[in-house]
């Protein structure tokens, strides 16, 4: 009898016990932040199955319990690091993503975004659909205040979803196996101290070779630095390598909790409390 089980999906989830930024919610317990996010993340998955890899950064075992009590034990690898921090999480999530042959679609995820509920069966349905490479499920709001994404974008309606082209996001997004496997140096290059959205520009190319865009758009020394490294760390990938596209759906699926960064056009407050009384 063949008892190999078959997932929709596999998923690199780093966590560590300390608060980065300042959230909108429990800024100063991260055991409860940590829970509100996890459970948003299980109810998202819906009836999807999932392989975890559990990336415990300096957690206390007390963390391992908290996976338990969302998932099954048999779908659950815990990875256990002493402090390495967040670049060498991020390239150990691509290591483990690339090495595991449980699915063809993966996934980054990281311990501060809450989900909104059954999310992730139209994400994949319409990366199926489309042969779509990477989709965030966040709207970021740089997509409505930074000029560099000032841009004609492609629309697709898909599963009962409105999708739209972005320029970049975070490093917590859905890709294939495929995808990754083909654009890893890049990836790869968080490591060396590139930012994420300088990655994300110099695969989505978004006005990266338009030098006019460039200068109107760098408004702040922050931009600056960000096409700066784009180009530093990315140039090949800019000059020769594949236009990839990233979607992301309006309105969001998730949201990163930081404080001043929640995707628009949703009552997150609400969304936050109601998961909370399911937790009581």
């Amino acid at each position: 009898m063949n008892n190999t089980r078959v997932y929709d999906i596999a998923v690199a989830y780093r966590i560590y016990p300390g608060i980065s930024k300042q959230p909108v919610i429990f800024r100063d317990d991260k055991w409860k932040l940590s829970e509100l996010c996890l459970r948003s993340f299980r109810d998202s998955l819906g009836i999807l199955r999932a392989k975890l890899f559990v990336i415990l950064d300096n957690c206390s075992v007390e963390y391992k319990s908290l996976f338990l009590k969302y998932f099954s034990e048999e779908d659950i690898e815990f990875v256990e690091q002493s402090g390495i921090g967040n670049a060498r999480t991020f390239a150990l999530q691509i290591k483990l993503l690339l090495e595991q042959n449980d699915s063809e679609y993966v996934y980054f995820a990281e311990d501060d975004y809450f989900y909104l509920s059954n999310q992730f069966s139209a994400a994949i349905g319409f990366m199926k659909e489309r042969s779509i490479e990477f989709i965030t499920l966040y709207d970021h709001l740089d997509s409505y205040t930074l000029n560099i994404h000032n841009h004609t974008e492609k629309i697709a309606i898909s599963h009962g979803k409105h999708w739209r082209t972005t320029g970049s996001t975070c490093l917590t997004f859905l890709t294939t196996k495929t995808a990754l496997r083909a654009t890893k140096n890049v990836f790869a290059t968080y490591s060396k101290k590139n930012y994420d959205a300088s990655i994300w520009f110099a695969l989505t190319k978004r006005n990266v070779l338009n030098p006019l865009k460039m200068l109107s758009s760098s408004t702040t020394m922050q931009m600056v630095k960000i096409y700066a490294k784009a180009w530093l760390f990315c140039f090949a990938t800019i000059l020769f390598g594949k236009k990839r596209t990233l979607w992301n759906p309006i309105p969001a699926g998730c949201t990163h909790i930081e404080s001043g960064g929640l995707a628009p056009n949703i009552d997150w407050q609400y969304e936050f409390q109601k998961s909370q009384e399911n937790i009581r």
